[in-house]
């Protein structure tokens, strides 16, 4: 890490200091502009969880999740005033943020300037906490009695609901620094990623947000690309957290396909769930895990070249599994190109449709079958990462590319995308579409 920033940084705090004052001093650029949202993103919320109101963003606190800003940040000092509503109420100020959720979770990876009312552990606390969250990393100013990648502040500052807090909070090539109030009490250093987004948090409760105000320092050393935040791509959310706005819901889904805070519940009965759009080529991602309780199962072996493996008599092999279910995600309005979920030894992601489809060409066939087991453990949250485009599709899975660039002759040029009802409980989340034009 760039030693030579730290003492940037001294300096940074002391010009931020002498430059308090309102949003139009000199120097500084409104973040807020008093009247509406723009120049922010409302990632994964829903159409009430942010709001403005008397100049003032209020934020629900539900679902969980962020709201950021439309470009990233490296060098900077920004200052705001927050204040919750609720007393223990609980949300945060993200620094050097991703563009979309981490994996299984409603909030990015960043480093958290905690927004809290009324906590005192000996673990976390009220009054400025600065942390490294899902995947980020930190090294605290002071460390933590845990070992965790978190400094608590030197002294208690915050005042409590429903006063307001000031924070400054200073950013410089991997340092960062909080003072609360008017006086610095917590920080750290060797930031990554040390290029990125902001956010505000939703997390439960009614917080406001004023005064936002941001000025810009030159990059002392420019962020390599491991040190940057994954930048938007265009993604918007398809699930808003709080309802099925964007989905046809019918009498078969009411009670089964549930919105529970920022995960989208499905219990196993019902009907499958359709999205109102149509999509041709896109790029979706999607979160999932399963919820209901697994058992043990024989389940076929199926070859790489999407046979089932056989034994010396023609039958099919099969290994006992912790089965969980089946379900999966159609694409383009059709059930034969689903992108399977299952708890198979081939792995999830493979094109039921199409593999067992004996009228479709042995490379078809292969190429729609997994190449390797990328599934978590049962109970934890997957991440689907999709590419259609005209009749060629790419699956992520956790990060490893189980099937590329597999054709799907016949697949329609344009149609719905729906989530499995196959009997099984499971879970989704962070669903997001880019469509590409």
């Amino acid at each position: 890490m760039r030693m030579a920033a730290r003492p940037l940084v001294l300096f940074l705090g002391s010009l931020a200091a002498s430059c308090a004052g309102p949003p139009e001093r000199p120097g500084f650029t409104r973040l807020f502009n008093g009247r509406d949202l723009s120049g922010w993103v409302n990632v994964n919320g829903g159409p009430q969880t942010w709001t403005v109101r008397d100049g003032t963003i209020v934020c629900s606190g539900k679902p969980a999740g962020v709201l950021r800003t439309d470009r990233m940040y490296e060098n900077f000092v920004l200052e705001m005033e927050w204040r919750h509503m609720v007393p223990g109420g609980n949300a945060g100020l993200f620094v050097w943020s991703d563009a979309l959720p981490a994996r299984g979770e409603p909030f990015t990876r960043s480093i958290e300037v905690q927004v809290m009312d009324g906590r005192e552990t000996p673990d976390y606390t009220s009054h400025g906490d600065v942390f490294a969250i899902h995947g980020a990393r930190m090294t605290p100013t002071r460390p933590h009695p845990a070992g965790w990648a978190r400094c608590l502040p030197s002294e208690k500052r915050s005042r409590p609901s429903p006063e307001w807090n000031h924070y400054r909070v200073t950013c410089i090539d991997g340092h960062v620094a909080l003072a609360v109030n008017g006086k610095e009490v917590s920080g750290g250093s060797e930031v990554e990623p040390r290029k990125g987004y902001l956010c505000l948090e939703s997390e439960g409760s009614e917080v406001h947000f004023r005064n936002l105000r941001i000025v810009e320092l030159p990059s002392t050393a420019g962020p390599s690309p491991d040190e940057s935040a994954q930048e938007d791509r265009g993604f918007r959310s398809l699930f808003n957290g709080v309802d099925l706005s964007g989905w046809r819901e019918g009498p078969d889904h009411a009670g089964h396909w549930t919105a529970k805070d920022w995960i989208l519940d499905y219990d196993g009965k019902g009907d499958h769930l359709w999205s109102v759009e149509e999509f041709g080529d896109f790029e979706l991602i999607a979160d999932w895990r399963w919820s209901g309780p697994p058992a043990r199962k024989a389940v076929p072996v199926i070859l790489p070249n999407g046979d089932y493996e056989t034994d010396e008599k023609g039958n099919r092999r099969t290994v006992e599994v912790d089965e969980a279910g089946d379900s999966g995600i159609y694409l383009r309005g059709n059930d034969k190109s689903q992108v399977n979920i299952w708890c198979w030894p081939i792995g999830s992601g493979e094109v039921y449709g199409y593999r067992t489809d004996a009228k479709m060409p042995a490379e078809v066939r292969a190429a729609v079958t997994p190449r390797v087991a990328a599934d978590a453990p049962l109970g934890e949250w997957n991440r689907f990462h999709v590419r259609m485009v005209g009749d060629r599709l790419t699956v992520f899975l956790n990060g490893k590319r189980v099937i590329e660039d597999a054709q799907l002759p016949g697949v329609p040029p344009r149609g719905k995308i729906a989530l499995q009802h196959h009997g099984s409980p499971i879970q989704f989340a962070n669903l997001f579409v880019r469509e590409i034009r």
